[in-house]
């Protein structure tokens, strides 16, 4: 079975075609195949198939490395974009792809870039029913009250806002994103980025991914920071600096999101027959 392992601001994922699986992708395959000391190591695994719809390229399929199935990922997304581009796929820079989240829609600017149509944030969903409609609350962790920007772009997500970068760097992440991410006003749990504004049009983010930890970088919670930085005032296009790069998000008027970033493949494998047997 061969696949390929690419990263994105240090965000890395495993990409593998339906056809080329022996047996059905399950979580506990994906908790071992995500392991750095069992499998290959990984932030998650990226599983491609054509799509049903022939307005599509091919559906995404993209899985936490705890084996629960994400709607959407920013960087996973680029990073399969640009697979299926240099793979063969299609001849084109714009192509649609399917994903849990619905369709998502690329740009492709160069052999390790792209800008991808994430589709509408909101602020009310159904990923925090009980939220008002301005999708603002508040949360006790780590032994102190936090306000928070629920954000919807696809997949849940919670920005919190601090002083300073100051502030920002101090944060134990490992305490406070899983007493966010399983707070039960959140069923699907929550994403939790914690950010802060540099100057205008820029700002720090730090990432706590759901079924994953502190990241170096994510897509939809650099998006999700860029939108409550919006709301609250801030420029519709920033820069967000996160500990594995920088990404360039832009808000529209009707919160319609655009992510540019760039992807690179870090190595093709094919996996030994013993950890086939072991995955069987």
């Amino acid at each position: 079975m061969r696949l390929q392992k690419w990263q994105a601001l240090g965000n890395d994922y495993l990409i593998v075609e339906q056809a080329r699986l022996p047996w059905p992708m399950t979580a506990g395959r994906v908790r071992r195949l995500c392991d750095p000391h069992l499998g290959l190591g990984a932030d998650g695994v990226l599983v491609l198939e054509p799509a049903a719809d022939a307005r599509f390229v091919a559906a995404l399929r993209i899985f936490n490395p705890d084996g629960s199935e994400a709607e959407l990922s920013g960087n996973g997304v680029r990073e399969a974009v640009l697979y299926l581009r240099r793979e063969g796929w299609t001849d084109r820079d714009s192509f649609s792809i399917l994903t849990a989240a619905g369709e998502v829609r690329p740009q492709i600017s160069s052999a390790t870039t792209c800008r991808v149509d994430m589709g509408r944030a909101t602020v009310r969903s159904d990923d925090f029913p009980a939220g008002p409609t301005d999708g603002r609350g508040e949360l006790d962790a780590g032994g102190r009250r936090w306000t928070f920007q629920h954000v919807s772009i696809g997949n849940p997500q919670c920005a919190v806002a601090v002083a300073g970068v100051q502030e920002l760097e101090s944060l134990d992440l490992s305490v406070l994103g899983p007493q966010f991410e399983n707070d039960p006003r959140f069923p699907q749990r929550t994403n939790v980025s914690w950010f802060t504004a540099l100057e205008p049009g820029r700002i720090r983010a730090r990432i706590f991914e759901r079924g994953v930890g502190e990241t170096l970088s994510s897509g939809t919670g650099a998006s999700g920071a860029a939108v409550a930085h919006r709301l609250a005032g801030g420029a519709a296009a920033v820069t967000v600096q996160l500990d594995g790069g920088e990404l360039e998000v832009e808000i529209g008027e009707d919160l319609r999101v655009h992510l540019t970033g760039w992807a690179v493949p870090v190595y093709s494998a094919t996996l030994s027959p013993e950890l086939l047997e072991d995955l069987a």
